[in-house]
């Protein structure tokens, strides 16, 4: 009899460990490359704030359509620096930029390539084949709930997935939920909610592994980590007197 329950006992905690590493593995089951995102070029959408470099041999004629650098000391991104920072335009909620000695451009909906082509072409009247550089200097998310360390990311790159993001906010905590992360996003005024399974192949062609600029990631305790924190301090010290009360009255009773 004890050894037929040893060896159920056996089964089942392997049951169990079989059961736990399904909930906690990523990325489980084979990945073909056709299923992989390859890469992301990111829109300009209102409210972004983006630096604009116009260079040419001309020094001269170029100087009316460069904003002057300012030596300005800030904090992106948990980072201080002093280095000179890039001053920047924002699209307004028309989609608008308003560029020295031009005017009213529209840049929302489109990415930075084709942005540097609309400023090249109307730019050509007053330079001869410009380079232009544009950069979003507040592409940032935000990653809260039941990971290490949460809170509102700046990106430097324009490119981050939502593996990367997980990453900069320390991982999830052993009770965050695996298979419910949910991605926030706005576009054009419009607000999705995309659930994601970090446990499933599945995740790799998703339409949020690439996060865009203002992404909300939300990490969902699991069930035990909601329990625990739903039992706070002073109900634990109400609950201990009511036992230590009823203890007493029952020694008092049985006397």
């Amino acid at each position: 009899m004890k050894i037929k329950f040893i060896y159920y006992f056996i089964i089942f905690i392997g049951f169990v460990n079989c059961t736990s590493r399904k909930k906690i593995n990523y990325f489980q089951g084979a990945l073909s490359d056709r299923e992989i995102i390859k890469s992301y070029n990111p829109k300009l959408k209102c409210g972004d704030v983006i630096s604009i470099m116009v260079m040419s041999l001309d020094d001269i004629a170029i100087k009316p359509f460069n904003l002057p650098v300012q030596n300005i000391s800030q904090t992106i991104g948990g980072y201080t620096q002093g280095t000179p920072s890039l001053p920047g335009y924002l699209i307004d909620e028309k989609g608008n930029i308003d560029f020295p000695n031009v005017g009213k451009i529209k840049l929302e909906g489109i990415t930075r390539t084709a942005a540097v082509d609309t400023l090249k072409s109307v730019l050509k009247p007053f330079l001869n084949n410009p380079t232009i550089l544009i950069r979003i200097l507040n592409y940032k998310i935000t990653v809260l709930g039941d990971v290490r360390n949460p809170g509102t990311f700046s990106i430097p790159n324009e490119r981050i997935t939502l593996i990367e993001a997980l990453g900069i906010a320390g991982d999830l905590n052993i009770t965050g939920k695996r298979n419910n992360i949910l991605v926030i996003r706005e576009n054009e005024g419009k607000r999705t909610e995309t659930l994601i399974d970090l446990t499933s192949k599945d995740f790799f062609s998703s339409p949020v592994y690439y996060l865009q600029q203002n992404d909300i990631v939300y990490v969902e305790p699991n069930r035990a980590k909601r329990n625990t924190a739903a039992i706070n301090t002073t109900n634990i010290s109400l609950i201990v007197s009511v036992v230590s009360l009823l203890i007493t009255l029952g020694v008092l009773l049985t006397k």
